[in-house]
């Protein structure tokens, strides 16, 4: 049986408007299992950009518990929380966040600098992370010379540097036309079901696209601020059509 990697336990967001308290999460009870690919879906306004930030450790809660590995995230210092993220989670953005003046090889060994990897490393696994997206022969481009695809491939290949258990996407197709993020989600989904010997990933990907939920095995539903519904299904089915 998988172990619970992240719990939310009876989670509350709520921020001060003036006079006024507005509650972006209420009482949000949510498990994700190591090795799991979930879908979070939901209208704008719905909370779901909220729930990431705080699957991802980005943010506390008001109320309520987050467990990360069956650990009280609250008794977390900020360098223990900081640590935590630059070792555990990778993320990847809708609008890619990727430094212009760097070349791809250069942005995706960047995290890996505070983590303290000596340099010959650093670039010997960019370029190997750079080559299993396919993008070995772009190494020395930098974004402004590539096309909104290859540039949310090398945030898959950043979010990959340092091994992490999970990888939490922020709308990765948003920015994409149909065909390109399809590309996107299948390489999301070798990374969740890789080949015999490699390394199953935790994924967890933030959607308003209802197309995007046929890659996942668990579907939330949120909406306003409120986990209305939570499902499985057998992906092995969808990937079979």
């Amino acid at each position: 049986m998988a172990e619970t990697l992240i719990k939310l336990e009876n989670v509350w967001k709520t921020f001060k408007l003036g006079e006024t308290d507005l509650s972006i999460l209420k009482g949000v009870n949510l498990e994700i299992q190591s090795g799991s690919f979930s879908t979070i879906m939901g209208p704008s306004g719905s909370g779901k950009s909220t729930l990431m930030y705080l699957l991802g450790l980005l943010d506390m809660p008001s109320q309520g518990k987050v467990y990360f590995q069956g650990q009280d995230i609250s008794g977390f210092s900020d360098d223990k929380l900081a640590d935590v993220r630059g070792k555990k989670i990778g993320f990847i953005f809708q609008q890619f966040d990727l430094l212009q003046n760097l070349t791809a090889l250069e942005n995706v060994m960047l995290p890996m600098i505070f983590q303290g990897v000596p340099e010959n490393k650093r670039k010997e696994k960019a370029k190997q992370l750079l080559e299993s997206v396919n993008l070995g022969h772009r190494i020395n481009h930098k974004p402004s010379e590539m096309s909104g695809g290859e540039q949310q491939r090398i945030a898959i290949a950043r979010s990959l540097v340092n091994n992490p258990e999970i990888l939490i996407a922020d709308e990765p197709t948003g920015n994409l036309d149909s065909t390109t993020g399809k590309t996107v989600m299948e390489i999301l989904t070798k990374l969740h079901n890789p080949p015999v010997g490699g390394q199953k990933k935790t994924i967890v990907v933030v959607t308003h696209d209802p197309n995007i939920a046929q890659y996942s095995q668990n579907v939330i539903h949120i909406q306003d601020g409120q986990i209305v519904s939570n499902h499985f299904q057998d992906k092995d089915v969808l990937w079979a059509k």
